[in-house]
């Protein structure tokens, strides 16, 4: 799941060491106006996939968010249906800023094993979540089993999100590769991915990341 933001102290000890939690790099209030440009597109590309889909699902749809970092994409979520619940590993850092987004029920859990029932979440969501799975097969299979209707992913778009963090003079000994980024797609491949198991409707590329709309099969 996401990099880890919150440093470890006394106050805010390490609760899943190894693991990197929340945005590495603040996309969200980044100095940078490169940086915030892009990421408001990515979000309001995100929130026209989710408005699509909140106009087909029924009426008090319930919503799952899958690495949910911050709480920023579930506390959008949280206006447009009916119950929504967010998730991600154990931080207390994390737990500071969910205060801040009240509206959705927020709880940890590991993406590889999630605790609910088969197809108990009308609408499923993981963005910027399975690049950092050790196995993104298996957290997939995941996100289907729990969702009777939709899902929503995100993930960076390769090579060109490396490509940007080169030509911005990060993580240069890495190749641009993001701390914690496992896995790496191609708008192309990811779709490909994803529809080796699920009915992909729609495909948004806002650079530099990759969106897909998709559904169960029936």
């Amino acid at each position: 799941m996401p990099p880890l933001t919150h440093p470890t102290t006394p106050e805010h000890p390490a609760e899943s060491p190894g693991v990197v939690i929340g945005n590495h790099t603040q996309k969200y209030t980044a100095r940078n106006p490169a940086i915030r440009w892009l990421t408001g597109r990515w979000v309001a590309r995100l929130r026209a996939a989710l408005d699509a889909v909140a106009a087909q699902a029924p009426a008090g749809a319930t919503a799952l968010e899958v690495g949910c970092g911050e709480g920023v994409i579930s506390h959008y979520l949280a206006d447009r249906f009916g119950q929504v619940t967010a998730l991600d590993l154990p931080d207390a850092g994390l737990r500071e800023q969910w205060r801040t987004r009240p509206g959705p029920h927020y709880l940890h859990a590991d993406a590889h094993r999630l605790p609910f029932r088969d197809r108990q979440f009308d609408v499923v969501v993981a963005a910027e979540v399975l690049e950092h799975l050790p196995d993104p097969e298996r957290g997939f299979a995941e996100l289907l089993r729990v969702s009777r209707g939709h899902l929503v992913l995100s993930v960076p778009r390769e090579p060109i999100f490396r490509l940007g963090n080169l030509a911005a003079g990060r993580y240069v000994r890495d190749w641009g590769n993001t701390p914690g980024h496992l896995n790496h797609w191609s708008t192309r491949g990811f779709r490909r991915f994803v529809a080796e198991a699920a009915q992909v409707r729609a495909v948004a590329t806002p650079l530099p990341w990759t969106i897909v709309w998709a559904s169960r099969r029936p």
